[in-house]
């Protein structure tokens, strides 16, 4: 599918497109939330993201590396800041759409499909090295944790917007 050349950077380049993409989109979407709240929702998914590829990708677990090496190199860090945007687009449509709570589950399950797909595109461009028995589709209950932390943190920040106003 590459060439050794394409191989060594495809995931540089993938990672580079869904963060110039994902950083465009949110920012040419008109403003549904108070720019403190937006750096929230994007920070929140950021660190989240981090949190749980260290937990895995380390010792004990080593289920993955992430890009060409175990070590931290700084597309490492850019790979993070994809989840980003992708963390504020589920908050977005959410309110948006105005999602009833009866159909919580419905949603979070179709971002975390639109999740394991994407993580599935980036395994194509060698982005993630899997390792130590780890399969693709372990990652979605980690999907539905994170997705549904994500919904309580929007619903706990409009609660405390509501006070105020």
């Amino acid at each position: 599918m590459f060439t050794v050349y394409e191989k060594f950077y495809s995931n540089v380049w993938f990672i580079l497109g869904l963060l110039i993409i994902g950083v465009l989109v949110t920012w040419k979407l008109p403003r549904r939330f108070p720019l403190k709240e937006s750096l929230v929702y994007f920070m929140y998914f950021i660190f989240l993201g981090m949190t749980f590829d260290h937990t895995l990708g380390i010792k004990p677990f080593d289920y993955y590396d992430v890009n060409d090496s175990s070590s931290y190199q700084f597309i490492d860090f850019l790979s993070y800041l994809t989840f980003g945007p992708f963390g504020y687009l589920f908050v977005y449509f959410y309110d948006f759409f105005k999602i009833e709570n009866s159909y919580n589950t419905i949603y979070i399950f179709l971002w975390s499909v639109s999740a394991l797909g994407t993580e599935y595109i980036a395994d194509l461009f060698r982005v993630y090295h899997y390792k130590n028995g780890y399969e693709i589709y372990y990652s979605f209950p980690i999907y539905l944790l994170i997705l549904t932390s994500d919904l309580y943190l929007y619903k706990y920040l409009i609660q405390k917007r509501q006070c105020k106003i």
